[in-house]
């Protein structure tokens, strides 16, 4: 602890010695008990001891989702009493504390007092906490010690998810078992059509009502049921922010979401971070690959770079043959946009997500900004329209839309471009 002095200690100091000197040379008495407070005081200030505080402070627990609140506990003790201990404890602006992060208590001698704080978390990402300033006061104020204590931990925020009900079927599916219908034709329990017998078909497989119609043996062909890799490929380029708001964190959200609902499906997914910053992780499956894709979400920031960068500089094993690549971008860099269209160039399965930017930039009305907003606008419509002629569907995600309006509109395009 380091210990402080009031400004006010040295003028008692002087006033009290004025005041002995003026009734010693004066020979009277008043002065001198017009000095007396003051030299009480001083003498009350320098005889303060440091005090001996013990503080240690804990959450209730250390990951949450976005929106939840998180319990914060401070335990203080001392040996000798405290007439006023001031506590802190420093807080990003990501969390919000109920009634403020300070307190100020008083303790007795050999007491143990416990002090909780209501932390909001509004954003997810994580947040170092767990740190506390502390001042200790004596009983007149004329002297402090402040000190820190307890060592900040990790609290893990991860984002809130979307609602989705459906979600965007692959084209190509993997050779392994899953949920996902494949379009071949093998054993399987959905059916696909029919077919005339030929010698090595299973028994079990005929069709005997189409066999008594058409009096000659006919079999059952199935789909079969196999999973799917899917790659979350997240623009962290450039982001758009306004009043608390910002693209990447809806980008973050919905990554989060679909990593979440394809791997319940037992698909592999994967996830790449294309910005200034590169990351990735490998497609797997499992409840471990859910928790290190948000654990990479988390940390995952826009990182402003003039470096050129394609797909080339990722590994091969991050981006599989047949994969499903699940593009969410604010369409803001051009070297995202190149990277995608390379990606769809070499036959990969891609779906843009366009997270809008539009409601957070939008002019006010009558201002010389309408025009250069107008063509910016532009600009993106020409980019959907690139990315609409090589066969890749673009859809935008609006702040006020749920994620599951745009990926509707993507099966609703797969069905329409099949072919009959």
């Amino acid at each position: 602890m380091t210990g402080y002095t009031s400004w006010r200690l040295p003028i008692y100091a002087g006033l009290a010695a004025a005041g002995l000197v003026a009734g010693l040379a004066l020979g009277r008495v008043e002065p001198v008990a017009l000095a007396a407070p003051f030299l009480l005081a001083l003498v009350a200030g320098m005889a303060a001891r440091e005090p001996e505080i013990a503080v240690r402070a804990s959450l209730d627990r250390d990951r949450v989702i976005e929106g939840d609140e998180v319990t914060a506990t401070v335990d203080v003790s001392s040996a000798r009493g405290i007439e006023r201990l001031e506590l802190f404890v420093p807080l990003p602006s990501e969390l919000n504390a109920e009634g403020g992060p300070t307190r100020a208590i008083r303790l007795r001698a050999a007491e143990e007092r416990t002090v909780e704080l209501k932390l909001g978390c509004e954003r997810w990402g994580v947040f170092p906490v767990g740190r506390v300033l502390f001042r200790a006061r004596d009983t007149l104020g004329l002297r402090s010690w402040e000190g820190t204590a307890g060592e900040p931990r990790p609290l893990r925020v991860f984002p809130r998810e979307e609602t989705l009900r459906t979600l965007v079927a692959p084209l190509e599916t993997q050779v392994f078992a899953g949920n996902q219908v494949s379009r071949t034709r093998g054993e399987g329990i959905e059916f696909a059509d029919l077919r005339e017998w030929q010698p090595g078909d299973r028994l079990r497989r005929v069709n005997w009502r189409a066999t008594a119609l058409r009096r000659s043996l006919w079999v059952n062909e199935q789909n079969p049921e196999r999973n799917t890799d899917v790659v979350l490929f997240l623009d962290t380029f450039a982001e758009v922010q306004a009043e608390g708001r910002s693209t990447n964190d809806r980008a973050v959200r919905a990554a989060a979401t679909l990593a979440r609902i394809y791997l319940q499906r037992k698909d592999r997914v994967g996830l790449v971070g294309f910005g200034g910053f590169l990351s990735w992780l490998v497609p797997a499956s499992g409840t471990r690959q859910l928790y290190a894709i948000v654990e990479a979400l988390l940390t995952s920031q826009v990182v402003h770079s003039f470096a050129l960068r394609g797909v080339d500089v990722l590994p091969p094993r991050t981006l599989p043959p047949k994969a499903l690549v699940l593009a969410i971008t604010p369409l803001l860099d051009n070297r995202t946009a190149r990277a995608l269209l390379d990606l769809r160039a070499r036959g990969y399965d891609l779906i843009v997500v366009e997270v809008s930017p539009l409601e957070l930039v939008a002019p006010p009305p009558g201002s010389s900004l309408e025009l250069a907003h107008r063509l910016w606008r532009l600009s993106r419509g020409a980019l959907r329209w690139r990315y609409e002629q090589v066969g890749v569907p673009v859809v935008t995600w609006r702040e006020d839309v749920p994620l599951a309006a745009p990926l509707e509109e993507v099966n609703a395009f797969r069905h329409l471009a099949r072919p009959a």
